[in-house]
This record gives structure tokens, sequence and C-alpha cells, in this order.
């Protein structure tokens, strides 16, 4: 009676693993289905700040600003996804993904100028550059949402572009300026290529570009000047990684 009990036990067992390797083997494209990834690589950022204005105290005009000597932003990256890939046929797919990068970027610096306008009225301050600071900006909390159209190489390998929606939060600040942040979102687009390295595992590498639209940054410095500053970026990251095929 043992006998007949592990004999049925095996045989149900093998039912489960030929079960399993059946739904695999019916995949219409080997890449077809859920996956996760994490990534680390390198981005580099290219802000755009165009002139703004100022309210400063005692000053009967509207005041510009200026930015000079802005660096750009070269940071180290680590980004987390989930996706899930949709069969077209044996050799393409539409993938569907979200990624996100936690936390914040180091920082880069930038000089902010506030500037009285060329008016008579206002005597000798006409024209001239009532302060400038140094001010720092970082990126954090950077996201996107992609369609990610395929084509399967072979099972063990996988080309793909992404195209979707960006969106990330810059962090700004100097000694005059208290830390405040901006939110900015544009599209994205990138490449990619992954290559399996078991059934389930596999290696991944991308090259991805965002640009993201102009926002106006606003805030109040410690002396009481208001000051309105329309910002944008471009953005560029190369990644390596490791993913889970389900």
């Amino acid at each position: 009676m043992k006998t007949v009990k592990i004999s049925a036990l095996v045989l149900a067992m093998a039912g489960v693993f030929a079960t399993s390797a059946n739904a695999q083997s019916a995949k219409v494209n080997p890449w077809e289905g859920a996956y996760g990834q994490v990534s680390v690589g390198y981005a580099t950022v290219t802000p755009t700040i165009n002139n703004g204005t100022a309210r400063v105290p005692g000053l009967p005009v509207t005041a510009n600003t200026t930015a000079s000597n802005v660096n750009n932003l070269n940071t180290g990256v680590a980004v987390l996804a989930l996706g899930y890939n949709f069969a077209v046929d044996k050799s393409w797919v539409v993938g569907l993904g979200a990624s996100y990068a936690p936390g914040a970027s180091s920082s880069a610096t930038g000089q902010l100028n506030v500037n009285a306008p060329v008016n008579p009225a206002l005597g000798p301050l006409s024209g001239r550059t009532l302060s400038s600071t140094v001010a720092s900006y970082q990126m954090k909390n950077s996201y996107s949402i992609t369609v990610n159209p395929g084509y399967a190489i072979d099972k063990d390998k996988l080309a793909y572009m992404m195209l979707g929606y960006a969106g990330t939060t810059v962090g700004l600040s100097s000694p005059v300026i208290a830390y405040n942040t901006v939110n900015l979102t544009g599209y994205t687009v990138g490449l990619g290529y992954k290559q399996m390295v078991t059934n389930s595992l596999y290696m991944l590498g991308e090259v991805k570009y965002a640009s993201f639209g102009q926002t106006t940054a606003s805030t109040t410095s410690s002396n009481g000047v208001a000051i309105s500053q329309p910002v944008s970026a471009n953005a560029a990251e190369v990644l390596i990684g490791v993913g889970y095929r389900f």
C-alpha cells in the first residue's frame, strides 16, 4: 500500500511539472509575460534656466532674474522596473513598463542673479545687478511609464525600444533660498537589450533619453525677494542590470 501511495505522489508531481512545461511551451513568444528588474548606471542632466522675474522689497518695478555658470548634473543612478510583454507573434512583443529611481542624485551648481531693469526712474540702480547667489540643484524620485516594442532574436535574446511619459522632482536651494522643489514632466525614449543567463534570470543594458518641459519655480528668499524662474531639463542615462522573467 505504501508503494502505491508513493507511486501516486510521483505521478501527481510529474503531472504538475508536465503541465507547467506545457504552459511554458504554449507561449507564442518566449519573452511573453511579466518581469521585474533592477539596474544601476550613470546619468547626465542638462538644465535650461530662462530669464525670470523678481519682486524686490523697496524697488518700484519688477526686477529680472538670470542664471549664469550653470553646470550639468552628473550622477550615479539606481532604477527599479516592472513590466509585462504581450506577444504579437513568435518574434515580436509589445511591452508595458514602469520604472522608478528612488532617492536623490548628487548636486550641481549655478549662479542666480537679480537685475534691476533699465529704467531712468531707478536712478543709479538702473540696469544694475542687485544680488547674486550660488544655487545648487538635484534630481530625485524620477519615474517613467513606457510602451516597449521588442524583437525576440531568439528565446534568449530580446532587443527593444522604449517610448513614454517621464517625470522627476528638482530640488533647489542657495544660502538665501530655503530648499524647495518643482516637478518636471515630459517624454522619454530609449533602446535596450536583454540576454537570458538561466531559464528565468537575464542581464540587460539600456540607453535612455528624457526631455522635460518648462515649469516655473517660485520661491521667496530670506531677504524677502519673491522669485519666479522658468526651468526645464534634458537627461540621458546608461544602465546595466539584472532581471527575472516570470
